[in-house]
């Protein structure tokens, strides 16, 4: 393994001229497709574990939400067209004579799901749920299987884990909005409000706008004067939630896109954008830490759905992420950090290729003689990947 410890040189995203930050929510399609596949993920190695006393392999990080029809309205609306949510990839279907009903467990987990989450959503009149699921490879089955008598088990992939802290100030903002938006009390509260939201930050110099895209439903919607009416609530929720987590004062327009006449606005049945406009996909969304970032280091590795012992790509994104806050939260002094994890197919987990740490000190000096507590704190993060699985079985973890 080679292991590096660099200054970070490169300028704070903070400090630049410009920076964007998003996060797709909780009901943008392309989180549903992240949700529900590890939702699946998480449900099978329950279940695995629960009848044989291990997980078992799988990797179930295939998703295709295909849009549906619908026809929204003040006051009410129709879904015409149900949303088809296609669920591919590959696992363990029959494990010592006994039979694992795979099919059966998507399509009742994901049900579920929705139905906890999306309250405007019909989970089985509105979704069609298609399980497109085969048995995992033999390749791949003796591979999950074999551990090593001095090591863990081996790397599933090889792949890039990347990961950072803390958060800066427009990311502590744009979750907290979109947080704040989907939080049960809001909802409650303001029931026009759907769970599709979208948060775009984008700060220029000192200028901080949030542009927020979010479905409202029409059976709580009177008019295009009440609609109006609740768009200006959504601002003043999201402004003051960004206000409070960052402490930034920020501009806030929603739903940008609409005209001014009631058809051409973001009304829905369901509070979805999927019920008509919009198709989703995993992979496509937030990261582990849930935002999308392009000032920041990032894998385009999708974790969701991915088992949670062996794969990388789902385990290295999370162990860089933890790596660098343990730095931040632990390392006097450090400031900030970003760490890259390499992994090669075959290898023990807790062995990676390359580890790639760079930290940002108040004084560099010091980093030669912080350089062994460093090393110390990440090795720590991937000794602690023998025990990831307990944390998926336990779904403490959101990984959108």
């Amino acid at each position: 393994m080679d292991f590096s410890v660099l200054p970070l040189q490169a300028p704070a995203a903070a400090s630049l001229p410009f920076e964007i930050v998003e996060r797709k929510g909780l009901g943008h399609p392309d989180t549903i497709c992240d949700a529900l596949v590890e939702n699946l993920s998480i449900g099978l190695a329950r279940t695995y574990y629960e009848r044989f006393g291990l997980v078992l392999h799988h990797n179930v990080d295939k998703a295709l939400l295909v849009g549906g029809a619908a026809s929204a309205a003040f006051g009410g609306g129709a879904v015409l067209e149900p949303i088809e949510i296609i669920l591919a990839g590959r696992a363990t279907r029959e494990f010592r004579g006994a039979v694992i009903p795979v099919d059966a467990l998507a399509i009742d987990l994901s049900r579920r799901w929705l139905s906890e989450n999306l309250r405007h959503l019909d989970a089985t009149r509105h979704v069609r749920i298609v399980p497109r699921i085969r048995p995992t490879s033999p390749e791949l089955t003796a591979l999950f299987g074999r551990r090593p008598a001095t090591a863990g088990p081996l790397a599933n992939d090889t792949s890039i884990g990347a990961g950072y802290a803390p958060l800066d100030a427009l990311e502590r903002a744009v979750l907290a909005a979109e947080h704040a938006l989907t939080a049960s009390a809001t909802r409650a509260a303001h029931p026009a409000i759907g769970e599709d939201v979208k948060v775009m930050g984008v700060r220029s110099g000192e200028r901080v706008a949030l542009t927020v895209a979010c479905a409202l439903v029409g059976r709580h919607v009177r008019d295009l004067a009440d609609y109006r009416e609740n768009k200006a609530r959504i601002a003043t929720i999201a402004q003051a939630a960004a206000l409070q987590a960052g402490g930034l004062e920020c501009t806030v327009q929603v739903n940008t896109a609409d005209g001014e006449d009631a058809g051409s606005i973001y009304l829905t049945v369901t509070g979805l954008s999927a019920e008509a406009g919009d198709d989703g996909q995993v992979g496509r969304g937030n990261r582990v830490n849930g935002l999308i970032t392009p000032y920041r280091p990032m894998s385009l590795e999708a974790a969701a759905g991915k088992n949670p012992v062996t794969h990388v790509g789902k385990l290295y994104n999370i162990a860089a992420h933890r790596s660098a806050q343990a730095l931040v939260d632990e390392v006097p002094a450090l400031r900030e950090a970003e760490c890259l994890l390499v992994s090669q197919i075959g290898q023990p987990i807790t062995l990676p290729q390359i580890v790639d740490v760079k930290v940002r000190l108040d004084d560099p000096a010091a980093l030669e003689s912080l350089r062994a507590r460093i090393t110390a704190t990440v090795r720590a993060q991937l000794a602690g990947l023998l025990q990831l699985w307990r944390e998926s079985l336990a779904g403490t973890w959101s990984l959108w």
